[in-house]
């Protein structure tokens, strides 16, 4: 059975298709104001999750982000990579570079979760 789009999906969609930066739950809370309350924007996230549309981030504050997965529908978007959260600014951002992370003989990853706190570009 297909997803219903509903209108507070699609304004969920459009926020975090627009951020150039992973956004937390509280920052969408304050773009939507009333459209969506907390537990219904977990609940879309989590499932654009499940979907692929976007990746989950566990910051070093406990935080739980969301960016958008620009590459995920083509396919050529890997999660192994290390996110950056700026102590300054707060932007917390995918890095480019995919990590090879090299495990012993018999075990095989399937999700990695690396993080790196510090001063962005713009801060540093």
């Amino acid at each position: 059975m297909p997803k219903r789009n509903t209108k507070t999906k699609q304004l969920i969609f459009d926020s975090l298709k627009k951020a150039d930066t992973a956004v937390s739950q509280e920052i969408l809370q304050a773009e939507l104001g009333n459209a969506a309350d907390r537990a219904t924007i977990y609940r879309v996230l989590n499932s654009f999750c499940d979907d692929g549309i976007v990746h989950k981030i566990i910051g070093d504050d406990g935080k739980q982000y969301f960016a958008y997965c620009l590459n995920c529908a083509e396919k050529k978007h890997s999660h192994n990579h290390f996110h950056f959260r700026c102590l300054q600014c707060g932007k917390v951002e995918c890095l480019p570079e995919e990590v090879d992370c090299k495990l012993p003989k018999g075990y095989h990853a399937v999700n990695f979760n690396g993080f790196i706190s510090g001063y962005c570009s713009s801060c540093s």
